[in-house]
């Protein structure tokens, strides 16, 4: 794999990959995850850190752009619907205060209307001292309109775990194959038992500070944790396996496409999904292992969350 020293210079704010060929995916956790399987990714340089709420306030203070949580639904668009649901606002995490069966996301997950970017916890709440903390409640559209106005794009999946990863092959964490090495944090994570019982010995009960946590070996901040990010890739099921001649391995690859990705929506809905990576502060060891770089998950396009943020890519020429 590369190295930064390696690549080429960055523009302020991000760090230059050369790109190469490294091992994606796992073996060891989910399904979604396998096979794991060599691909090849060119010269880009990625963001340092998710964007912030002041970053994002920028893009919002000079395109006018509003978001998709805070505009209601078409009821055209969600057949089925009740009337008294087509009303702007997002979905919020509420911290239950008993054990409560982990296949009920409805116990902690509620629609909030109100609730958006600039309001993160519901209506009432506001940005007040989350500035320098990752904008949340954005969905794939808002993602990609920040990303064309700062000149820049949201990462393939595959350059997403590239950079995650830091130079690391085969291990399952951004920084090696223990979790908690010599019983550190090095990632926003949940500690105690999902979803009732958070100890925050962290130090953040939500989402914390962008750089609150070590790099990865690219000099990445919370790649892992804090919140989930998009990437361009359409959801597929599994990874393709390995090619069989060395002279086939993927080149840069993308799913762009729906048609074909396999359940890109659920049961029943239109709406296509996309890759989600990393993990968030409520991936927790009991619930989602997601904490990892070749984790993944779906996400609707359509759907914003509070734990579920971004950052951009800039694809750079190839040194010959």
């Amino acid at each position: 794999m590369t190295t930064p020293e390696s690549a080429q210079i960055a523009p302020d704010g991000m760090v230059a990959l050369a790109g190469g060929l490294f091992r994606m995916g796992s073996d060891r956790f989910y399904p979604e995850e396998a096979p794991c399987h060599s691909v090849f990714v060119s010269p880009f340089a990625i963001d340092i850190n998710p964007v912030t709420n002041a970053q994002f306030a920028q893009f919002v203070a000079a395109t006018g752009h509003v978001t998709t949580a805070e505009i209601a639904p078409d009821a055209k668009d969600y057949p089925g619907a009740l009337p008294e649901m087509l009303r702007a606002g997002s979905l919020v995490f509420t911290q239950p205060p008993h054990p409560v069966p982990l296949s009920r996301w409805d116990l902690w997950w509620s629609f909030s209307f109100g609730a958006d970017w600039r309001h993160p916890r519901g209506p009432q709440s506001s940005l007040d001292g989350l500035a320098d903390h990752p904008v949340t409640h954005v969905s794939y559209d808002d993602a990609l309109a920040y990303a064309h106005w700062a000149g820049k794009d949201l990462p393939s999946e595959a350059e997403w775990e590239f950079a995650a990863r830091g130079g690391l092959e085969d291990r399952d964490y951004a920084w090696g194959d223990e979790l908690m090495p010599e019983g550190r944090h090095l990632a926003n994570l949940w500690q105690g038992r999902f979803p009732h019982e958070n100890l925050e010995s962290d130090g953040w009960p939500l989402t914390s500070p962008v750089g609150a946590f070590p790099p990865n070996g690219y000099g990445l901040y919370d790649m892992i944790g804090n919140v989930w990010e998009w990437t361009s890739d359409f959801w597929t099921g599994r990874h393709a396996a390995d090619a069989a001649k060395a002279c086939c391995i993927p080149q840069n690859p993308r799913q762009l496409s729906a048609v074909g990705s396999h359940d890109f929506a659920q049961p029943g809905s239109p709406i296509a999904r996309k890759v989600l990576k990393g993990g968030s502060h409520l991936c927790a060891p009991n619930y989602c292992r997601r904490y990892r770089p070749a984790a993944r998950h779906p996400e609707p396009v359509d759907t914003s969350t509070s734990h579920v943020g971004f950052r951009c890519v800039l694809r750079l020429p190839s040194r010959s």
